[in-house]
């Protein structure tokens, strides 16, 4: 073979090594392509307006939003969740669901109690929460009013439901914009939970919190999940 054949076919051979590797790293993105186009294409019910199409955002509405919680564990979560949401979007602190799963021990109310000062400070430098310390000291006290709510009641679950008689209420909204900030009852929770030593805990984020724990359904008509259930 002549040298410049052989330089040719080298050339070419290295070229093919290239685009071999190159797939072999995008085949796994291009796999996961349909996944994503099965929740944002494909998928065609229609849901509350502020969803999106998001894939996060359709699993937590389809999955969670609105759906009667009666675990104390996830009570917890979606407090502290809701309380580092002030002043942001859900979907910031949602993406970030995992990283307070980890830095909060599971959402143990227990765990958390007990964190330290230095913990508290560790907790700054974690960027896979809202590093925000007024929130972090809020997580600890509301852990330590949260244990005292479970101690009187039994649980907090059965403390929460009082407050909208023990059972779900189903609102009937036609759209998104009719949807409040705030109600009477969330206003009671608010104060209530003010007494007992809780921060972070307004009317608008505890009505938020009352939505994601299925205390109200607001899942309104123009959400396939709102037609199924108040029909």
């Amino acid at each position: 073979m002549c040298p410049a054949g052989f330089l040719v076919e080298t050339f070419i051979a290295i070229l093919s090594g290239c685009f071999y590797n190159g797939l072999r790293q995008i085949y796994p993105l291009v796999q996961s392509i349909p996944k994503m186009q099965e929740l944002t294409v494909s998928d065609k019910k229609t849901r509350c307006s502020w969803v999106g199409l998001k894939p996060h955002l359709i699993r937590y509405h389809d999955e969670e939003w609105s759906v009667p919680v009666h675990d104390d564990r996830t009570h917890f979560e979606m407090l502290l969740l809701e309380g580092a949401q002030a002043g942001l979007t859900w979907e910031t602190v949602l993406l970030r669901r995992e990283g307070y799963r980890k830095a909060f021990v599971g959402f143990d109310p227990v765990e958390v109690a007990r964190f330290t000062p230095r913990k508290k400070s560790a907790l700054l430098k974690d960027a896979g929460i809202i590093r925000n310390r007024l929130k972090i000291e809020a997580a600890v006290t509301n852990a330590q009013a949260f244990l005292a709510v479970q101690k009187e009641f039994g649980s907090f679950d059965r403390y929460v439901w009082r407050f909208v008689d023990g059972k779900e209420k189903i609102n009937r909204w036609k759209n998104q914009t009719e949807i409040p900030a705030t109600t009477a009852e969330s206003d009671a929770l608010s104060k209530d939970l003010k007494t007992r030593g809780f921060r972070f805990v307004g009317s608008t984020i505890i009505y938020a919190y009352m939505q994601a724990v299925g205390l109200v359904n607001d899942h309104t008509y123009e959400c396939f999940l709102g037609r199924k259930g108040k029909q």
